[in-house]
């Protein structure tokens, strides 16, 4: 520490509060996600850590992939927490899916708190070669 550096005063009197014991607003994440495109489709990676499949949420509404969590971190009953700053965090983003994409072919796969989607390519939009035909 420097002499910059100040400290909030600690009353002894507080106990740390979860956040649904005060009333306060879920805090909701944006995960950190990988997309990668390649001729057959796109591979989309979400990081939700503590999310389960049970807790997890895709969907696709006119062109929007939605991918919704949340995550569970358990506490022993005989821990008391002194301070906690997200004890039960929301996950939440979307994207605008390219009329390109077969939304209805979607896969998903949870493992180890990734979440992998698999989105193809309609075969229509696929690249293909055209035969050239002599004269």
């Amino acid at each position: 520490m420097n002499a910059n550096t100040q400290l909030a005063q600690r009353n002894d009197g507080t106990v740390a509060q979860r956040p649904e014991d005060k009333g306060a607003r879920q805090v909701t994440l944006v995960p950190a996600v990988d997309i990668v495109e390649d001729v057959n489709g796109v591979t989309l990676w979400a990081d939700l850590p503590g999310v389960s499949r049970e807790n997890l949420q895709v969907s696709v509404n006119d062109g929007t992939l939605h991918i919704e969590g949340q995550a569970i971190v358990p506490t022993p009953p005989t821990l008391r927490v002194q301070h906690a700053e997200i004890r039960q965090p929301h996950f939440a983003r979307s994207f605008s899916l390219s009329p390109d994409l077969d939304a209805g072919q979607i896969g998903a796969q949870l493992q180890d708190g990734v979440l992998k989607l698999t989105i193809p390519r309609r075969e229509e939009a696929r690249p293909r070669r055209i035969a050239i035909n002599l004269d």
